[in-house]
């Protein structure tokens, strides 16, 4: 199971106002522009683009792009692992578009029909999953922590102990609903490595799980930011960007990444292999990296880009929001979710099954 993150709802998201978006061929290289017929597949998660980026594109292209959504990146593998039914760009998260690139199911991106490259934060420019950016550009990233309510705290937690390892919040704590982020958590918090395959490691995990599961209200796939919104949850795990949605319309809900450190995910845009329309691909991505088009979609969707152009054009109220950009020293303490092989992702998904059951 791969690393799952569920976005926020359309309630609650954020809409664009003020001066219309300036669109023109200029965003679009020439040479992307093929012969292809005018269309594009984009396969993506539920709200996860600007407002106005789809009509964006077609207006600056006459490329037509159709949208369709997936929930979490096992949808997205088991969609494509038996071929590829005519999706043109995916947004995998890192780990899984690294196990992609093993299974032989994305293709090398022509980086000179990519000049918004260019835009790219020079931090994201190389990648340890995928090196050289042979097979993705990045889109969007951040950080899994708490969110909690603070009219509920006698002091804000700083630990990942008051979801995993303590009665203090019995009944009002809401977890993720997959093995990948509630064991990388608890990996964390024990000192341990996020990616730790180790038998030992990974059975105190287990062990303290279980013996918390009586204090946990819900393992919550797709809304402990809603549970936490209404009330019903007091502390929850939850991903930055959902929380940070929470927090515009909510000022007694707060967000921190815990002590001990948490995972640092990467969402990526990439071509899977046998997309109809490769070249309308290349050029989606390019204009998706155009600054101005980044900040839109940056500012929409409250998630860190990766765009360095579009976040210095972005507000104030996005560029300098330690909930969605943390400082470095907190980012120090964060890792990426590895690929760990077929195996010990099996080991994992075994102990995950012993939870659920006890």
């Amino acid at each position: 199971m791969s690393t799952y993150r569920p976005r926020f709802h359309p309630s609650r998201r954020a809409v664009l106002k003020g001066s219309a978006f300036a669109v023109g061929l200029a965003f679009l290289p020439r040479h992307s522009l093929s012969a292809e017929e005018k269309k594009l597949n984009f396969y993506n998660w539920d709200t996860y683009i600007g407002e106005n980026t789809l009509s964006n594109f077609n207006e600056a292209s006459g490329i037509e792009v159709k949208m369709d959504l997936y929930a979490d990146n096992d949808e997205l593998f088991a969609k494509l692992k038996g071929g590829n039914p005519g999706y043109d760009v995916i947004v995998p998260t890192n780990d899984m578009l690294e196990r992609m690139i093993v299974a032989d199911m994305v293709i090398p991106l022509d980086h000179a029909k990519i000049p918004n490259m260019a835009n790219v934060d020079p931090a994201f420019r190389e990648a340890q999953f995928d090196p050289g950016r042979k097979f993705s550009m990045p889109y969007m990233w951040g950080t899994l922590g708490i969110g909690y309510r603070k009219s509920e705290m006698a002091t804000p937690p700083d630990s990942w102990k008051v979801l995993l390892d303590s009665d203090e919040f019995a009944g009002s704590i809401a977890l993720l609903g997959d093995q990948s982020n509630v064991l990388g958590a608890a990996l964390k918090y024990l000192g341990f490595s996020w990616n730790s395959t180790k038998a030992d490691e990974l059975k105190q995990v287990e062990e303290m799980l279980i013996r918390q599961k009586k204090n946990i209200k819900v393992f919550a796939d797709d809304n402990g930011q809603d549970l936490l919104a209404s009330g019903e949850v007091k502390v929850c795990q939850e991903w930055n960007g959902d929380i940070k949605q929470i927090i515009t319309e909510d000022d007694d809900v707060a967000y921190v990444v815990p002590k001990e450190g948490s995972l640092l995910w990467q969402d990526v845009l990439a071509i899977p292999k046998g997309a109809p329309h490769p070249g309308n691909a290349h050029a989606f991505i390019n204009f998706v990296l155009d600054a101005e088009a980044g900040r839109e979609i940056a500012e929409t969707i409250l998630y860190a880009t990766a765009n360095k152009a579009a976040r210095d054009l972005a507000a104030d109220s996005y560029k300098n929001n330690p909930v969605i950009f943390p400082p470095a020293d907190v980012v120090a303490k964060c890792e990426p979710a590895l690929y760990l092989g077929e195996e010990a992702t099996k080991v994992r998904d075994e102990i995950w099954t012993r939870i659920q059951a006890a």
